[in-house]
C-alpha cells in the first residue's frame, strides 16, 4: 500500500490536538496557511484556543528534531511509525506546476482566503504526483477541494454509530408467571438475560402485551423492580411514560455517579434531571447544592459583553433552567411564589449556576451536577468535565443530538453520544434514551415532523 500525504486543515487541529498522532503511518503536510491561523486563535480562552496552544508546543517539539520545512519524523521511542510531518507554503518549485496552479487559482480563486492557500498546497502536492487526500470538518472547502479533484475526507478521531446507540433498555418477552414474581419478590434471577449494568429490562407478558414489569440490572447480577412509586416522594413531578420513570430510578440512585439523558424536545430530560436533584438536594441532604451548566455556543464562548456580574450574564442564557424550576417550585399555580422560591434557592446558594467556561480546573464534591444542551460539547470537553467531579458528586448530562449547534460537531461526533459508548457497561453509569415528547401535543409533532 503506497504512503499517503494527508494535508490537514487548521479546523481539524482546533478540532482535537492530537489529531497529529493519527496519521503516523503517513505523512502530514500542513500549509504555512495553517499555521498562520493557528496563531490567531492561540490567545482565545476557550477549547480553541487550548488545542491551538497544544499543537503549536507539539510542533515546536518536533522542530527539535530536525527542519520542519523538510519534513520531521513522527516516530517516538519504540515506535514503528514511519511518517512525517511538514509544513510548506503554496509555491513549488516546479515553474510548470506553479503555471497549472495558477491558470486553477487566478482566476477564480483569491488567495487573500487562507481557506484557498491551503487548496493551492494540497493541488500543487497532487501534480507533484503525491497521494495526496484532504482532510477537513468544513463542509464547503471539502466540495471545493473535489471540484479540483482531491481526495476529501472529514476528520472523526471519536466517531459513534448514532442509529446503534445504547438506549439504555431492553423489552424481554416472558411468561405472565414471572411478571407476577418480579412485583411480589421485587428481585429477579436473570438467568440467560444478557444486559449491562443498570441496563433497564422491560419484562413484558407473551399473552398480554399491556402486563409488564420494569426491571433494572444492578450490580448483584440480578434484575431489581423499579419503584413503582417514584411520583410518592417529596418530588414536584410525575413520570408520563415508562421512559421517565426509568430515568428517574437512576437519577435518583446515588450509587449511579454518571448519568446521561438522550431525547428529542419534549422529552423532560432536563426536568427530569432538576426534579431528581431538588429530591436529592432538598429532601434527602444526599448532596449539598445544585451546579447547573451549559455551554455558551451561539454566544460565541464570550458571555463577558452582557451587563452586569456573572449571574446577571448568566441569567439569559439560563432562562430554560428557570422555566423548569419555576415548573417543579410552583404553588397552586402561584407563579410569584415558584419564582420566590427560586430566587431563596440561588441567593442560599443551594443551586448554582456556572458558564462551561469556568469549570475547568474546579474540584466539584457532594454536588449534583447538570450540564444541559451537552451534545454542544466536543468528547476532550465532555472529559474535561466529568473529571472534575470530586468525592459523593453525582453528574447528569442531557442533550439531544440532533439539534447540534457546534459547526464542528454532529450527532455521531458530540461528546454526549460519545460518553454514552464510552461508559456504557459501568457498574456506575446509567443512561435512558428518551423518545416520547410529552411538552405538548404541538411540540411532539413539531419534533417529529419538522
Amino acid at each position: 500500500m503506497s504512503k499517503k500525504t494527508f494535508v490537514l486543515d487548521t479546523n481539524v487541529l482546533l478540532h482535537s490536538a492530537q489529531s497529529l498522532e493519527s496519521f503516523q503511518d503517513n505523512d502530514i503536510v500542513l500549509p504555512m496557511a495553517v499555521i498562520e491561523e493557528l496563531d490567531k486563535f492561540k490567545k482565545y480562552q476557550d477549547e480553541l484556543g487550548r488545542n491551538a496552544r497544544q499543537v503549536i508546543r507539539t510542533l515546536d517539539a518536533l522542530r527539535e528534531k530536525g527542519h520542519l520545512g523538510e519534513g520531521v519524523s513522527l516516530s517516538r521511542a519504540g515506535s514503528l511509525a514511519t511518517g512525517k510531518v511538514t509544513i510548506t507554503s503554496a509555491h513549488s518549485n516546479n515553474d510548470e506546476i506553479n503555471k497549472r496552479l495558477d491558470d486553477v487559482f487566478n482566476s477564480t480563486f483569491s488567495m487573500e482566503r487562507a481557506d484557498n492557500r491551503i487548496l493551492r498546497v494540497a493541488l500543487s502536492l497532487r501534480f507533484q504526483g503525491e497521494n495526496v487526500i484532504f482532510i477537513s470538518k468544513d463542509i464547503n472547502l471539502r466540495l471545493k477541494a473535489d471540484a479540483l479533484g482531491l481526495k476529501v475526507m472529514d476528520f472523526e478521531r471519536e466517531k459513534v454509530d448514532y442509529d446503534k446507540l445504547f438506549t439504555g433498555r431492553q423489552t424481554l418477552n416472558v411468561k405472565p408467571e414471572i411478571i407476577n414474581e418480579v412485583y411480589q419478590s421485587k428481585i429477579i434471577e436473570v438467568g440467560k438475560i444478557s444486559a449491562l449494568p443498570n441496563e433497564f429490562v422491560i419484562l413484558e407478558s407473551e399473552e398480554n402485551t399491556k402486563k409488564t414489569a420494569l426491571t433494572r440490572m444492578r450490580d448483584d447480577g440480578r434484575l431489581h423492580l423499579v419503584d413503582p412509586h417514584l411520583d410518592g416522594k417529596q418530588l414536584q413531578l410525575t413520570p408520563r411514560n415508562k421512559e421517565q420513570r426509568m430515568a428517574l430510578d437512576i437519577l435518583l440512585d446515588p450509587a449511579v455517579q454518571l448519568v446521561t439523558l438522550v431525547g428529542k424536545a419534549g422529552t423532560g430530560k432536563t426536568l427530569l434531571a432538576l426534579a431528581a436533584a431538588l429530591e436529592l438536594v432538598l429532601h434527602q441532604n444526599s448532596y449539598e447544592k445544585i451546579l447547573v451548566s451549559r455551554p455558551i455556543v451561539p454566544l460565541g464562548n464570550d458571555i463577558g459583553f452582557l451587563p452586569g456580574d456573572k449571574e446577571e450574564k448568566l441569567s439569559h442564557w439560563m432562562q430554560p433552567i428557570f422555566d423548569n424550576l419555576d415548573y417543579l417550585m410552583r404553588s397552586d399555580q402561584k407563579d410569584h411564589i415558584s419564582s420566590k422560591k427560586t430566587d431563596n434557592l440561588i441567593g442560599t446558594h443551594r443551586i448554582e449556576l456556572e458558564a462551561i467556561t469556568y469549570i475547568r480546573g474546579r474540584s466539584l464534591p457532594r454536588q449534583f451536577v447538570i450540564v444541559d444542551e451537552a451534545q454542544n460539547l466536543t468528547p476532550h470537553e465532555v472529559k474535561t468535565i466529568i473529571s472534575r467531579a470530586g468525592d459523593g458528586t453525582k453528574m447528569v448530562l442531557t442533550g439531544d443530538p440532533n439539534q447540534i449547534d457546534n459547526p464542528y460537531l454532529d450527532a455521531a461526533s458530540n461528546g454526549l453520544t460519545y460518553t454514552v459508548e464510552r461508559m456504557k457497561g459501568l457498574g456506575l453509569y446509567g443512561h435512558m434514551t428518551l423518545e416520547k415528547s410529552e411538552r405538548s401535543e404541538l411540540a411532539a409533532k413539531a419534533a417529529e415532523l419538522l
